[in-house]
C-alpha cells in the first residue's frame, strides 16, 4: 500500500458516527439487543444434525478476521453465526467498560435470540478466547465444543513496553489515542506473514473502513485495562472454564508477536483436558493468513463424535 493512501486510512479514523443510515449501507444484519444494536451475520447449515457454530473476534478486528473459516464451515453444513464485538466493526459505541463481562452478556444476548435454548460450538480468536471463558463461566452448559486460536488471558502474559506506557495516569490514554490507529493497521500488515500485498492492503482497508466510526479508540482503550492487561482476572474464568471438561481445541503459531506461543505452556496447565496443535511459521491471525490450514484442522475436531 502507499504511503499517501495508509495516511489517508489514518486520517480518517474517528471522523463519522456509527449512525443507523450508516449501518444500513454495510452487508450483514442487526439485532437491537439490551446491551446495544450488534452486527451479525448468519447463515443457516445443511446439515439439521450438527450443532450451531458461533465465532468471536478479538481485540482489534471485526468479524471478517473469520471470512475464511466462515466459509469452510458453512460448506461443511455447519450454521454459522459472527457478529462484530461492542465497540468493534459496525457494532454500537456504548458506555461501557469493555470488559469481559459486558462480552459475555452481549454473546448471551445474541445467541439467546438467533439459537435460543440450544447448545452451540463456539470458536474464539485471541481476545475472543477470554469473552467465551468469561461467557462459559457465568453461563455454563451452553457451549458444546470449544476451539480457541491464540487466545489471550493468561496470567504469564509479559505485556509489551507500550501497552504498559498506556496504562500510565492521565498521559497514557492521551499516548494510546495518538497511535492506536496507525500502529493497529501496520501491525494488521506484518502479522499477515503468508498473504499477497493485494490481501494484505484489503485486510487493512477492511479495517480502516470500521476505524472511521468515533468510539473506536474508546473501547479498544478500555478492553485493553480490563481484558488484555486483567489477565489474573482472565485466568480465573479459563480456570472455571475447565472445570465443565468442555472438549477444547487450542491452536497457536509459532511465529504470533501479538499474543506470543510462550503462554502455550500456562494454558497446558489450566486447561489439562484441552488439546493443542502448533503452527509452525503461523502468525496471530492465522486463520485470515491461512484460512485453508485453519479450517483442515478445525474440522476434524468439530466433526469428532
Amino acid at each position: 500500500m502507499e504511503k499517501r493512501e495508509f495516511k489517508k486510512l489514518v486520517k480518517q479514523a474517528q471522523t463519522k458516527k456509527l449512525t443507523r443510515k450508516e449501518r444500513a449501507k454495510a452487508p450483514g444484519e442487526y439485532l437491537k439487543l439490551p446491551c446495544g444494536y450488534t452486527h451479525y451475520q448468519k447463515v443457516e447449515g445443511t446439515d439439521p444434525k450438527k450443532l450451531p457454530v458461533v465465532l468471536v473476534h478479538g481485540y482489534s478486528t471485526p468479524y471478517f478476521l473469520y471470512d475464511h473459516v466462515f466459509e469452510g464451515l458453512v460448506a461443511d453444513g455447519y450454521t454459522v453465526i459472527r457478529y462484530d464485538l461492542l465497540g468493534r466493526g459496525l457494532s454500537e459505541r456504548v458506555k461501557s467498560d469493555y470488559d469481559p463481562e459486558a462480552f459475555a452478556d452481549q454473546l448471551k444476548q445474541l445467541t439467546d435470540k438467533l439459537v435460543p435454548g440450544k447448545k452451540f460450538i463456539a470458536i474464539g480468536c485471541s481476545m475472543g478466547g477470554t469473552v467465551l471463558a468469561c461467557f462459559a463461566a457465568k453461563y455454563p452448559g451452553r457451549i458444546q465444543k470449544l476451539v480457541l486460536y491464540a487466545p489471550a488471558g493468561m496470567d504469564s502474559f509479559k505485556p509489551p513496553f507500550y501497552m504498559k506506557l498506556a496504562m500510565l495516569p492521565v498521559l497514557g490514554k492521551r499516548i494510546f489515542s495518538a497511535v492506536i490507529i496507525k500502529s493497529s493497521l501496520g501491525r494488521a500488515a506484518d502479522e499477515l506473514l503468508h498473504s499477497s500485498q493485494e490481501v494484505k492492503d484489503d485486510y487493512v482497508r477492511k479495517m480502516a473502513y470500521t476505524m472511521q466510526y468515533k468510539g473506536y479508540i474508546n473501547g479498544t482503550y478500555q478492553s485493553l485495562k480490563n481484558v488484555i492487561l486483567a489477565t489474573k482476572q482472565d485466568t480465573k474464568y479459563y480456570k472455571k472454564m475447565a472445570k465443565q471438561k468442555i472438549p477444547t481445541l487450542v491452536i497457536w503459531g509459532t511465529e504470533d508477536r501479538t499474543m506470543p506461543i510462550y503462554q502455550l505452556d500456562r494454558m497446558v496447565k489450566v486447561l489439562k483436558h484441552a488439546e493443542f496443535v502448533i503452527f509452525e511459521g503461523a502468525s496471530h491471525i492465522f486463520l485470515y493468513d491461512e484460512g485453508e490450514r485453519t479450517v483442515a484442522h478445525t474440522l476434524p475436531f468439530l466433526n469428532e463424535e
